[in-house]
């Protein structure tokens, strides 16, 4: 979900639910937080966030999430993550936090294929691994994804078949052609559309980005150029909501070529609000940041993680499994659409 090189737009301060209100300096509600879950009162507990690329605006906004939950909570939380995308830079954090025996580490990794062997040998040390966004991890304690990949995927083809007239073709950007979540739902987005879109058609194969903005920009410019007749552009990772909005409005395409994906208003704002893109979906980083270092303390006091725990967070009131063979992988249902109408209430 990490995007790099965003025209230096960051995000901004926290928010508090409900509306996602800016204003506000939390991310979460701790009052709704059970208590008997977070084992406040136990030992203080050091736990690492490690994420996929640290400085930019996604991940900004999970530190705060990170952050909060050791200030609510009595525990050392920090987060942590390599300057730009790249798995053995990730793989050789979490080396280190190894070596510096934290108590759990939680992690939304780049590659899974390239952090399942030092995750095993932190779980082997007897540290809890937490993953986000990496549904298929063996080396993994819990995971905690925001939402049903599939589902997720097929609300963003749904808006993007009605913007197309269900017709044409269409292009789909992933981070990393091994990030399983990303792939998940454009797996998601394009069952829905073989079902109720027929008369739409992929142009070409998934395109890689490597989560960084200037390279989903020119691919996709490259993408244009060979296929001209291009008329959906369909984005799993944040920044091909900037990078297909800037070729939009460059190009002059508005009503003619058009975008759903994921993104944040920080990132894809103006594009929203001038109308060259029409819709965006996102969750918030920060409550799962803070969902991760939950499952970590739990974990940590052997407390019982099941279907149908409430976190007290947005979105995780009622955690689910979905897969009866990993059924220590669960999510919530914490995504919101954003259109121009309603993007004042997400600008964080």
């Amino acid at each position: 979900m990490a995007t790099a090189g965003i025209g230096g737009l960051v995000a901004g301060a926290g928010f508090a639910q409900p509306g996602f209100a800016a204003a506000a300096a939390s991310a979460v509600d701790a009052a709704a937080v059970p208590k008997d879950i977070t084992a406040k009162a136990t030992k203080k507990y050091s736990i690492a966030t490690v994420v996929k690329l640290d400085g930019i605006a996604w991940f900004d906004r999970m530190r705060v999430g990170v952050k909060q939950f050791g200030a609510d909570n009595g525990h050392d939380t920090w987060m942590v993550g390599p300057s730009q995308a790249d798995a053995a830079a990730q793989v050789g954090i979490v080396e280190t936090l190894i070596a510096q025996g934290v108590d759990a580490i939680c992690i939304v990794p780049f590659s899974v294929e390239a952090v399942e062997p030092v995750l095993q040998k932190a779980r082997d040390r007897g540290i809890i691994v937490i993953s986000h966004e990496a549904s298929n991890l063996q080396a993994t304690d819990y995971d905690i994804e925001a939402f049903d990949n599939h589902a997720y995927g097929a609300k963003l083809m749904e808006n993007l078949g009605q913007q197309m007239g269900g017709e044409g073709k269409y292009i789909a950007t992933v981070g990393s052609l091994t990030s399983t979540s990303q792939n998940e739902w454009i797996d998601g987005a394009v069952a829905y559309q073989v079902k109720n879109f027929p008369k739409m058609s992929q142009a070409t194969q998934r395109i890689e980005t490597n989560d960084d903005a200037a390279t989903d920009y020119n691919k996709l410019k490259e993408i244009l150029t060979t296929y001209p007749d291009l008329r959906g552009i369909l984005g799993a990772p944040m920044p091909t909501s900037a990078g297909a909005g800037r070729l939009i409005a460059e190009r002059g395409l508005k009503g003619k070529l058009f975008f759903s994906g994921t993104g944040l208003v920080s990132v894809a704002g103006q594009y929203l609000k001038d109308g060259d893109i029409d819709y965006i979906q996102f969750w918030d980083p920060a409550i799962a940041g803070y969902a991760m270092n939950v499952l970590a303390v739990m974990a940590l006091a052997k407390k019982p993680i099941k279907a149908g725990l409430n976190l007290g967070l947005k979105g995780y009131e009622d955690i689910k499994n979905n897969d009866p063979k990993r059924p220590n992988v669960f999510a919530g249902q914490g995504w919101v659409g954003v259109t121009k109408a309603n993007m004042g209430e997400y600008n964080f």
